[in-house]
């Protein structure tokens, strides 16, 4: 069954598969992209992801990084220690997308001024 998401029967066995729309909208989240992007080189702490990503709320971080867990891109890791020490990590399926994020992230990075500087002449009235 579904639970509510877009995945629909695969044609070749009785699993489900995702749509591309679902799999792409997921990984090119707000925040996904830099929660895949600071996992992919080994562990993080819940609190070093928070300190990474300025701006982001806990209960919004806490819901990318299960939505993420769910999707098999990332595995938790809870150590036993007082308190309880929990750890996010890139799955292999993640590490092979890390690629794809970080030329994406270095496009967005070179382009960012331009962007900045179209959407002012847009707003001026420069589109007419």
């Amino acid at each position: 069954m579904s639970r509510g998401n877009s995945c629909v029967p695969d044609q070749v066995g009785s699993a489900e598969a995702c749509t591309i729309l679902d799999v792409l909208g997921r990984v090119s989240g707000k925040w996904s992209i830099g929660i895949l992007m600071e996992t992919a080189h080994g562990p993080v702490r819940f609190t070093g992801l928070e300190r990474a990503m300025p701006g982001i709320s806990r209960r919004m971080l806490t819901l990318t990084l299960r939505n993420l867990e769910r999707d098999g891109l990332l595995e938790r890791t809870v150590h036993p220690t007082v308190p309880p020490r929990v750890e996010y990590t890139a799955t292999e399926m993640a590490r092979e997308l890390y690629e794809h994020l970080a030329g994406l992230t270095q496009w967005a990075d070179r382009h960012r001024t331009a962007v900045a500087a179209a959407r002012e002449a847009f707003d001026d009235g420069a589109h007419r």
